[in-house]
């Protein structure tokens, strides 16, 4: 198999991986009673802040780069994952450490997707499976 059957979220097979597959069929949709519909309240919604359960994938890719960076430019998956906890260890939120609808931890699954943006941005390269690389200045 070459790199392009390889999952960009995962670095599985396409065949092996929940990305790979494709899309369930759709149903056919439930009939919906007509509603009368209301005029829009007016009312003024205030500016808030809004508290992340999550670390979003930016807050990866500093921290990839950095880890990489160390390792001298590359380190298995598994390596990567391990230093990347290790690195991000006091600054994961709480719901960092629950699980994806797939299974995954919520902090890897951002690390990954940081991990796409950096290749699509030319900081990283996909030279082979399993393996995360920074790309040669």
């Amino acid at each position: 198999m070459n790199a392009v059957d390889y999952c960009d979220l995962c670095d599985l097979p396409r065949s092996q991986c929940i990305h790979g597959r494709p899309p369930s069929l759709p149903t056919a949709p439930a009939k919906a009673l007509p509603r009368k519909r209301s005029a829009p309240a007016k009312r003024s919604v205030p500016d808030r802040l809004v508290t992340r359960r999550w670390s979003a994938p930016e807050a990866f890719r500093p921290l990839i780069l950095a880890v990489l960076e160390q390792a001298g430019g590359e380190l298995e998956t598994d390596e990567m994952f391990l230093e990347l906890e290790i690195a991000a260890e006091e600054s994961l939120l709480s719901g960092d450490r629950d699980k994806t609808p797939e299974g995954e931890e919520r902090w890897r699954y951002a690390a990954r997707r940081a991990r796409v943006a950096l290749i699509s941005e030319g900081l990283m390269t996909k030279s082979k499976p399993g393996f995360w690389q920074l790309a040669q200045p």
